[in-house]
């Protein structure tokens, strides 16, 4: 058994690259993204809000398979396509900036208003404020849910499979069709744990970090 573990490592690990691409990329896109959105929820402009607020609720309303197989297989019929790798991190990063939307928003009203006001007073425009007073304490507030949608984005990552890409869920499957042997299985469980576990020490040192500020 060791030396079938050992023979296959090497082609799930080319499945984890896969995996690693669109988590990474995923990440680096969306949370940006769903920070400019959940300025746009919390301004004054009621268009932009309702829009917004639309988008938020399309996004998290439907299932993340449901929006791959849109971007992939239903917009061509309009004329627009995207190659299988593109049409996933289209829909990953649109389904995850509305999750971290919500998220920030939430954050960012948990401010007391007295600190905007006591900023003003100082005479600090509405990005010093922002960026000085507001975020670090928006940072610590909600790094627990982040985490909490960064170890599901590992878990959802293989939704991809249905795109035949290539990433470690499809490689796995492949493996265990082609030689009659769940091993594959359960080695591809072992590698979301390690991410997952990664993931989980990294966020709660972070938390104990910040979390010193409160004391």
């Amino acid at each position: 058994m060791l030396d079938y573990i050992i023979s296959i490592i090497p082609q799930m690990l080319a499945g984890c690259q896969v995996t690693a691409q669109v988590f990474f990329l995923t990440i680096i896109l969306s949370i940006p993204l769903g920070l400019l959105l959940a300025f746009g929820r919390v301004s004054n402009l009621s268009l932009v809000k309702h829009f917004i607020a639309f988008y938020v609720w399309v996004m998290r309303g439907t299932p993340l398979m449901l929006q791959l197989l849109f971007f992939y297989f239903a917009l061509p019929s309009v004329g627009i396509r995207f190659d299988d790798f593109t049409a996933a991190m289209i829909a990953f990063v649109l389904n995850y900036a509305a999750y971290f939307c919500e998220i920030f928003r939430a954050g960012i009203q948990a401010i007391p208003k007295g600190q905007y006001e006591a900023a003003h007073t100082l005479g600090m425009s509405y990005v010093q404020t922002m960026r000085r007073i507001v975020l670090p304490q928006v940072f610590r507030i909600v790094l627990p849910p982040v985490s909490n949608e960064t170890i599901t984005l590992v878990k959802d990552t293989s939704l991809v499979y249905v795109l035949a890409m290539n990433d470690l869920m499809r490689t796995t499957r492949n493996l265990v069709q082609r030689d009659f042997d769940i091993t594959p299985f359960l080695v591809a469980g072992v590698f979301y744990l390690l991410a997952t576990l990664v993931l989980t020490v990294l966020f709660e040192n972070l938390e104990k970090h910040f979390s010193r500020y409160d004391q």
